[in-house]
């Protein structure tokens, strides 16, 4: 069993122990620290808060706290040990009464035998030297111990303190040195900033001096251009000079010479007055049978157009579409012209099976074959610019002061729209009529303005649809308005008729008919028919208001060019189921087939040269009675499908425009005033 080590040789051997502690403590302080420390709180520096004391399973605390007495603290035995009291660990007089207090509350215990030197622990080194074994109740001699130990502690005590003393007098000194230094400091960096502050602005006048000195230099640089510029024009002034000097003396000789001449112009000048008189004379002479000669050409140009027939038409067969079924061969026919293959086709012959008498008979269906005749036929390689071709006299007419109207007839799906119109997309070579006319007249009137006449043209676009006129030209909240837009007369006695409420624009160029047109096909009422995917359900009718006048002579001429896109002409089917849409259709067409039958009416009345012509049995032949009549020029497109499943439909086309072909109207009289 080990034997109880002494308190005070505990005590020794921590602060032993603890010696490199008081090395680190005798290092210079950071500076700035102002933090002073006593012999006590040294001691309490060096010394751990709580120390280990080995013997017999026995652990004593020493108090360090100030304000309290030294405080005994015993722990119970283990395995037949006594408790040991804890010693305070402060040295000096405090530590004296901490270690006599303990001796005096102390009991002596029962002597414990000594230990085997083998087994026994060596007590510890006092003093560099190594003591005798006590015995543990010798406390006698551990308290002389104690005192040894408690010397050493304090000579250890005041070494160190009067160290501390040292540091804090180098301390001291070293703060004072840092106070200087930081000082110095401050003032340096002053310096430094104001050091700065004085290169900002130097730097700063150095980069205006210099934009200054480049600014100047460019100066400088346009300042010698312009001085060389100057020197040049110096130099050119004064070549100038000497060659206006020169060209003076030459013109003063010439001068002199004009002036010697000017006697005999004089003469000449009054021969010529005469002769300037004789060429106004002649040229008004000229400019008179000029204007006969228009006069003339337009007597001549009516005569020919009147040759032709006033009720004209032609028959336009459009070609097969893509996606529709090739006709088959010998279905139509086109017989060249009286004059020969070279003369162009007026014919037109058209064969059909009859399937009732196949079909009663037992025998195939005979083939019947129609022929018609009309003033032109187009066959479908036809193209637009040679449709226009041929009635493009006939539109000249329209300038001439004759009203002109210009229809296109036949069923749905036939080509009307594309005939009147053209095709979408922009190309001039798909152009319809109306465009084709109107850039006609634009260019023709131009050349007029060189004989001195000045056109004006005004231009509105409607529609009829069951019975009811629509403008197509109309914009914002007006578009799709019905109702407002009636047919009246321009003034009491006028014969003139407008449509109320609807757009009459001026047009002078291309691109305002081209505007015109597309807006009045977003405008223009279609639906789908058995015939046609887009059909239109209406009559479109162009009206072109043509006014010329001739300021110098005094003459005024006017006239209307009518282009009409007449809806489809199908005929009914009485066995068909409607529904809803499917009456709704029906009324459409009947409103069509009325209108057309009114037309014809009309015409057969003004070639039969009735006293009472039906113009008011239909909104169609009422609004163009001033183009119907007997000083106007008609001309009929009847267009047809060169699909054998619409012979039928193509055969009541052909003949409702024989029948319109067999007509004649009177003479023409051109609108003068």
């Amino acid at each position: 069993m080990e034997p109880q080590r002494s308190p005070l040789l505990e005590v020794k051997g921590n602060i032993e122990l603890k010696r490199p502690l008081v090395k680190v403590a005798s290092r210079l302080p950071l500076p700035g620290s102002r933090r002073k420390r006593g012999p006590d709180q040294m001691e309490d520096a060096l010394e751990p808060e709580k120390k280990r004391t080995r013997g017999l399973g026995t652990t004593t605390k020493i108090a360090t706290s100030r304000p309290r007495a030294p405080v005994l603290t015993t722990v119970p035995p283990t395995q037949g040990q006594t408790a040991a009291p804890k010693v305070p660990k402060k040295t000096g007089p405090r530590c004296s009464t901490a270690v006599a207090t303990v001796l005096k509350n102390q009991k002596p215990g029962p002597a414990v035998p000594a230990q085997k030197p083998s087994t026994a622990a060596a007590p510890p080194m006092v003093g560099g030297k190594k003591p005798g074994k006590r015995p543990a109740w010798d406390l006698k001699g551990q308290l002389c111990d104690l005192n040894a130990e408690l010397k050493c502690c304090r000579e250890r005590t005041q070494m160190l303190a009067q160290e501390n003393q040292q540091l804090r007098d180098q301390l001291r000194e070293a703060q004072q040195q840092a106070t200087a230094l930081g000082a110095e400091r401050r003032t340096l960096e002053e310096e430094l900033a104001r050091v700065r502050t004085q290169a900002e602005q130097g730097q700063q006048e150095l980069g205006n001096l210099s934009a200054r000195v480049l600014e100047l230099e460019e100066r400088l640089g346009t300042q010698e251009g312009l001085v060389q510029e100057l020197q040049k024009e110096q130099l050119g002034l004064q070549e100038e000079r000497r060659g206006l000097a020169a060209r003076l003396e030459e013109q003063e000789r010439r001068l002199q010479a004009s002036e010697a001449a000017l006697s005999g112009s004089q003469a000449e000048v009054a021969s010529l007055q005469q002769k300037t008189a004789a060429q106004e004379a002649l040229l008004a002479e000229r400019d008179e049978r000029l204007h006969g000669l228009e006069m003339e050409r337009r007597r001549l140009h009516n005569q020919l157009q009147e040759l032709k027939g006033n009720i004209r038409v032609f028959c336009r067969v459009r070609p097969v579409l893509p996606g529709e079924s090739t006709p088959p061969p010998g279905f139509l026919l086109f017989p060249p012209g009286p004059g020969g293959p070279s003369d162009p086709p007026t014919r037109l012959s058209l064969f059909r099976s009859d399937e009732r008498r196949g079909t009663l008979s037992g025998a195939p269906a005979p083939i019947t074959r129609h022929d018609f005749s009309f003033d032109r036929v187009f066959p479908p390689g036809s193209g637009q610019d040679e449709v226009f071709e041929e009635i493009s006299m006939l539109v000249q007419s329209a300038l001439d002061g004759y009203p002109v109207c210009i229809f296109a007839y036949g069923q749905t799906g036939s080509g009307k729209t594309f005939t009147m119109e053209g095709g979408p997309g922009g190309d001039t070579q798909m152009e319809g009529l109306i465009p084709r006319a109107l850039r006609h007249l634009f260019s023709v009137a131009q050349e007029l303005s060189g004989q001195g006449w000045t056109y004006s043209f005004v231009a509105s676009y409607v529609e009829i649809y069951n019975e009811t006129v629509r403008d197509l030209l109309a914009t914002g909240t007006r578009k799709g308005q019905v109702g407002e837009c009636e047919i009246r007369r321009a003034g009491p006695g006028s014969e003139e008729l407008t449509v109320t409420n609807a757009r009459y624009v001026p047009v002078s160029c291309e691109k305002e008919v081209e505007a015109l047109l597309h807006l009045a096909r977003q405008n223009r009422a279609v639906a789908r028919t058995a015939q046609n995917e887009r059909s239109s359900r209406s009559h479109s009718v162009f009206q072109l208001q043509i006014s010329g006048e001739h300021t110098g002579r005094g003459l005024q001429c006017g006239a209307p060019l009518s282009l009409v896109d007449l809806a489809g002409s199908e005929r009914l089917d009485p066995g068909l189921a409607l529904g809803p849409g499917e009456r709704e259709r029906l009324r459409e067409t009947q409103a069509i087939n009325s209108s057309l039958s009114t037309l014809g009416l009309v015409i057969m009345a003004l070639s039969n040269k009735e006293s009472h012509v039906p113009y008011r049995n239909s909104k169609l032949t009422y609004l163009l009675q001033n183009s119907l009549g007997g000083s106007a020029k008609m001309l009929m497109f009847v267009n047809i499908s060169p699909l054998e499943e619409n012979v039928s439909e193509s055969l009541n086309s052909l003949r409702f425009a024989s029948k319109v072909n067999q007509c004649v109207i009177g003479t023409a009289q051109a609108n003068r005033k």
